[in-house]
């Protein structure tokens, strides 16, 4: 186990290259199953997300190779072996191979997902899906149990926008007689990518981005090749990084339309922003002035940005509310930025900032993926050494996370814990 120091003060500058989507390439590797011949995918984040999920898939019986950020998959061999714990429990898109299974064998048994603590976030919309297509689901001791004859296309409206939902009937339904139709479907550019995915392969899909998608079954899907979208978490954690602590960031590998709520609120706090076709350029000023955010689906202000721009927000002139409508426990880092001198309360689904105040280093701990980039925005900003633990978390989403901030002039650096470090980690 290792802990993250973060030095302070340093001035960004330079350019950073943005990997592939994390929230796409969890959805796009279970994808695969769904093939009778290998799939590559190109462009894949060095993420431990990435790597569990392809074990998985040699869990069942896939052949996974790995050729620097690309991955070939022949799934020819896989079989509906149960996965009932173990690594599904460590990520929470396990839940993908739900949907793969489940459109591939017409069964399948998932034990229930795991991932970062951001309060209740069922999977009754999946279930929802998988029982119209015409599955039989039940939880049998921690493992979801999903089982159909056959899979026949049906309407299925979406109580909830979900992405996670959306994908997974979306997977199960590409092999599924008949037509299916998903409305109030999520719109983000991930789902995008995996209907791409899954286009390529031979299913036919219709109306993916847009709130109702058309489905018609097809017997059989081939292999392909497929390069994941950029990942726009990454490439707004960055932007966020640039315009708290750099003074010329370009930023490359980014489509810059799936940033704009974020460039919106960037450029109202007084940051100067230029866009090309796939780069940004971030010239912050010295004086920023506070925004409000409120969480939204897509393409309103990402959930998973929130925590990264709540540091921001501590060197902005005025009060600042934050607004999270999609998750309600998206707020565990504000305890570790009040230990960094952070002025902030929260207030129900909002979180109060008053800035501007100068942010003290600190040991801190990242309790999920997002809260960790957070506290590397505060320890980019604050005064002194900032000591964090949870890289696992970090890890899961940031590929690469020193050597890029290192190339823009920070300095960070990884060390591992005592015993002694490891015993209070564990029992906290």
């Amino acid at each position: 186990m290792e802990k993250l120091f973060v030095e302070g003060g340093k001035k960004l500058n330079g350019r950073v290259h943005i990997g592939g989507a994390k929230n796409s390439a969890v959805a796009l590797l279970p994808a695969t199953i769904l093939a009778d011949s290998e799939v590559t995918i190109e462009g894949l984040p060095d993420i431990s997300d990435v790597e569990t999920l392809s074990a998985l898939l040699e869990d069942i019986g896939g052949v996974v190779t790995k050729e620097d950020h690309a991955i070939k998959i022949d799934p020819s061999q896989m079989m509906a072996m149960p996965l009932p714990n173990g690594k599904v429990k460590t990520l929470r898109a396990s839940y993908y191979f739900m949907g793969a299974m489940l459109g591939r064998f017409k069964k399948a048994v998932v034990g229930l997902p795991g991932g970062c603590h951001l309060g209740p976030r069922p999977i009754d919309q999946h279930i929802k899906g998988f029982e119209a297509l015409g599955a039989e689901v039940s939880n049998e001791q921690g493992a979801i149990y999903l089982r159909a004859k056959e899979l026949k296309g049906a309407r299925i409206y979406m109580d909830v926008v979900s992405v996670g939902a959306t994908i997974n009937i979306m997977l199960a339904a590409v092999r599924a007689k008949g037509k299916t139709v998903i409305e109030n479907a999520a719109k983000e550019p991930e789902i995008i990518d995996v209907a791409t995915l899954l286009t390529s392969m031979g299913a036919k899909i219709k109306g993916a981005g847009t709130d109702v998608i058309r489905i018609e079954g097809v017997d059989q899907l081939s292999g392909c090749m497929h390069t994941i979208i950029p990942d726009r978490i990454e490439a707004g954690t960055y932007t966020i990084m640039a315009a708290a602590q750099g003074e010329e960031v370009y930023i490359d590998n980014v489509i810059p339309q799936h940033l704009e709520p974020l460039i919106a609120k960037l450029r109202e706090m007084g940051i100067d922003i230029t866009e090309d076709e796939e780069s940004l350029i971030i010239r912050p000023k010295k004086a920023l002035s506070a925004v409000d955010i409120k969480t939204l689906v897509h393409p309103g202000f990402p959930t998973d940005l929130q925590q990264p721009f709540t540091s921001l927000l501590t060197k902005a002139e005025g009060t600042a509310i934050v607004t999270d409508t999609i998750y309600s426990a998206r707020f565990k880092h504000i305890d570790e930025l009040r230990r960094m001198n952070a002025k902030i309360k929260v207030e129900g689904a909002s979180a109060i900032v008053q800035g501007p105040v100068q942010l003290q280093g600190a040991k801190v701990r990242a309790t999920d993926l997002r809260a960790g980039a957070a506290l590397v925005v505060a320890g980019l900003i604050a005064d002194g050494v900032t000591e964090i633990t949870g890289l696992e978390h970090i890890d899961r989403g940031y590929e690469n996370l020193i050597e890029k901030l290192e190339s823009l002039g920070a300095k960070i650096w990884r060390e591992s814990m005592t015993k002694e470090e490891m015993l209070t980690y564990q029992n906290n």
